[in-house]
């Protein structure tokens, strides 16, 4: 079974994600596939129901139309068949009360996922929703560095729907292997708000593979508490 779905399609039919016609890459919410792992661990649902004092689904609708990371909400992170190098991203999710997870863009540079609700900006740091994670050295102290906390809180509540739109430049590399620019997140907005614009990551965040190339996959984390997702479409630019 190929691992994603070519759409073409206009700008209006798509949203926010496209300026033009162009070829997109959508996952499949019907089935899990396309993705490397344990995708076992991994099911559909038609619908779920957030608790809002609890790290837990109240429900599961049985049905398709939603990725979760199991009923339990902690399954194996999932690693995908897509890889990208420059790329426009549409991603929406949900979770309960506390939960964490976080999407990796070429399984390397970490956007952050994390019931931050309500927590005041001047609190906000890496490891909140929408931040770009730290990296990660043990022979340093501190061993976390870099790191870029949102320039906002864009967060809704437990149990809302959520969407990141991001646009990621890949690291670019001389025709020896020389590294000649930096990751780069030109554009980060959750629920419509933009909370990073033009931010260099000079190598990978904490938990991402440690070597930098030209292309690489997306990668879900899927074990640090209950998430469901209902939209994932990339657009190569």
């Amino acid at each position: 079974m190929k691992p994603l779905t070519v759409l073409l399609a206009s700008a209006t039919a798509l949203g926010t994600l496209l300026a033009e016609p162009s070829a997109l890459y959508t996952f499949d919410t019907t089935k899990v596939s396309g993705w490397q792992g344990n995708p076992a661990d991994w099911s559909i649902a038609a619908g779920v129901e957030a608790s809002a004092t609890e790290k837990a689904w109240t429900s599961v609708t049985p049905g398709t139309g939603l990725l979760l990371n199991g009923s339990a909400g902690k399954a194996h992170d999932l690693v995908s068949e897509f890889q990208h190098g420059d790329v426009e991203a549409e991603i929406e999710f949900v979770y309960p009360k506390g939960s964490n997870s976080g999407i990796y863009f070429q399984n390397r540079y970490e956007i952050q996922i994390l019931d931050s609700f309500g927590k005041p900006d001047d609190q906000l740091g890496p490891g909140d929703l929408g931040g770009i994670y730290q990296r990660w050295d043990e022979s340093r102290t501190p061993k976390g560095f870099e790191g870029t906390k949102p320039s906002r809180n864009a967060a809704k509540p437990p149990g809302a729907w959520q969407t990141l739109h991001v646009i990621f430049r890949a690291p670019k590399f001389a025709p020896d292997g020389t590294k000649t620019a930096n990751a780069k997140f030109e554009l980060v907005e959750l629920n419509g708000i933009a909370i990073h614009r033009d931010v260099e990551v000079t190598g990978p965040t904490r938990g991402g593979l440690p070597t930098e190339t030209a292309k690489g996959p997306i990668r879900l984390q899927g074990d640090h508490g209950p998430i469901a997702f209902r939209k994932l479409v990339f657009k190569p630019l």
